[in-house]
């Protein structure tokens, strides 16, 4: 009995170890769990990857949106209305005060060369004209571009400044202000403008974004767009920051190389404009009679008109030849 008993034990332990090391190996249980784990792992990784890619979706569209926006507004204020270029001149006066003040110059040069020209309202009508109307827009446009150039120069400055801000771990809210309260104008007043429109309820993006309204010019609106863009997709605001501020350092660089290429053919353009002015007054010196036929002869006007608008229109095709729009 003992002996049967030793080898029925030993049976059913042989046949427990078969059951649990080479029963799965046959049966496909084995291969069944790790399927499952499989299938598992792959739902799994399906649904992190269906959640990036609309995630990374939605940003797209987001970034998408934004820059659509900003390409809208760039487009409104090509033609801006006189109000909006005495904003960007830095100019605080008013369009009344604008217009009257264009009015007042344009009777005062009619009554000056009406009274002290011999060719009466042939000439005093024009020059009236001249001054009323384009003399003020010429000079408005003149402090527009000086102002937006002490902008393009000072704007890299004022990034770096947000970038090291950012970098030591300060908001960039506090960023914004120490560039109003320690550079020059006109960065100063646009970056407080922005520190403004943040304090009565605006987005950093929104107020960055209509500084571009104030100032026309792509190194503003690259600013907004970088903002714009952190905002809704995120980011290293830092990085973005530095990269802008060498984009805008390498335009800067590229801009002189460009002026320094064409000084040339501007200098060239100078002197060939300036020429007949010269040849007139050195023959007006020596042989008066000579020249003063030109103005005291009908036939002499129209020649000398003639010869003024074809010289101005020979001025404007070189101006245009070697203005790059960079």
């Amino acid at each position: 009995m003992s002996s049967m008993a030793f080898a029925f034990m030993i049976t059913v332990a042989v046949a427990g170890v078969l059951y649990v090391f080479v029963y799965p190996m046959f049966s496909g249980e084995r291969r069944a769990e790790q399927r499952l784990k499989d299938i598992s792992a792959e739902d799994i990784q399906a649904k992190r990857n269906r959640k990036g890619a609309d995630t990374g979706a939605s940003r797209r569209q987001q970034v998408e949106d934004s820059l659509k926006q900003l390409e809208a507004r760039q487009k409104n204020v090509k033609n801006p209305p006189i109000e909006i270029r005495l904003q960007q001149a830095g100019l605080s006066i008013s369009k009344k005060r604008f217009y009257i003040y264009s009015a007042l110059l344009g009777v005062f040069v009619f009554v000056f060369m009406y009274l002290f020209s011999s060719m009466g309202l042939l000439v005093a009508v024009p020059a009236a004209a001249v001054a009323g109307f384009g003399l003020p827009r010429w000079l408005v446009n003149f402090w527009k571009k000086k102002r937006e150039g002490k902008f393009i120069k000072e704007l890299p400055t004022a990034i770096d400044i947000i970038t090291r801000g950012v970098k030591a771990g300060l908001p960039i809210g506090d960023c914004i202000r120490i560039v109003a309260n320690e550079t020059v104008e006109p960065v100063r007043g646009e970056f407080r403008q922005i520190a403004e429109g943040q304090a009565v309820g605006m987005s950093l993006s929104e107020a960055a974004s209509k500084m571009y309204d104030r100032v026309p010019l792509p190194e503003s609106n690259f600013f907004g767009i970088v903002l714009t863009i952190q905002q809704q997709a995120g980011g290293n605001l830092s990085e973005a920051l530095g990269n802008l501020s060498r984009v805008l350092r390498e335009r800067k660089k590229m801009k002189d190389k460009i002026n320094a290429m064409s000084m040339e053919a501007k200098a060239s353009a100078g002197i060939i404009a300036a020429l007949p002015f010269a040849v007139m007054i050195l023959v007006y010196l020596t042989s008066p009679g000579y020249i003063e036929l030109l103005w005291t002869t009908p036939t002499g006007r129209v020649l000398l008109a003639g010869s003024g608008v074809w010289m101005s229109m020979g001025v404007l095709v070189m101006r245009r030849m070697i203005n790059f729009d960079f």
